[in-house]
């Protein structure tokens, strides 16, 4: 059985993150998945929230993750995402302070794109 998997995770605008893997921690509709070496192929639907992967090396990477799919076949995992950004590239005041507009707006959707980023700050 492998030990790694490829992941590639790609934003409707970039590659975000391309690498090897032993896991990798997603949110989908169907609630939060694992997906390891040799798991069994599938197909999902992502929702917002934080990506986590850790890579082959042993270091962890986290992206917040807005919408999109997840895809696991021959050892390749697949997360397209609609928006995707790496925890390493948010601006943390920034996603407080859209946060905080967001609640005063009663703006949902950008109230939940602000919570993902900052939760997946708080992950890596």
């Amino acid at each position: 059985m492998a030990t790694e998997l490829h992941v590639e995770l790609v934003a409707a605008d970039r590659s975000v993150w391309s690498g090897e893997a032993t896991l990798v921690v997603a949110r989908t509709t169907s609630g939060d998945i694992g997906v390891m070496p040799g798991h069994q192929p599938l197909l999902g639907v992502l929702e917002s929230g934080p990506v986590m992967i850790r890579t082959s090396e042993g270091s962890t990477v986290v992206a917040a993750v807005h919408g999109g799919f997840i895809s696991f076949a021959d050892n390749k995992l697949s997360l397209l995402a609609e928006i995707a950004e790496l925890a390493d590239e948010i601006d943390v005041q920034r996603a407080e302070r859209a946060l905080e507009s967001a609640k005063s707006e009663s703006n949902a959707a950008a109230e939940r794109r602000a919570d993902v980023r900052l939760r997946a700050v708080a992950v890596r």
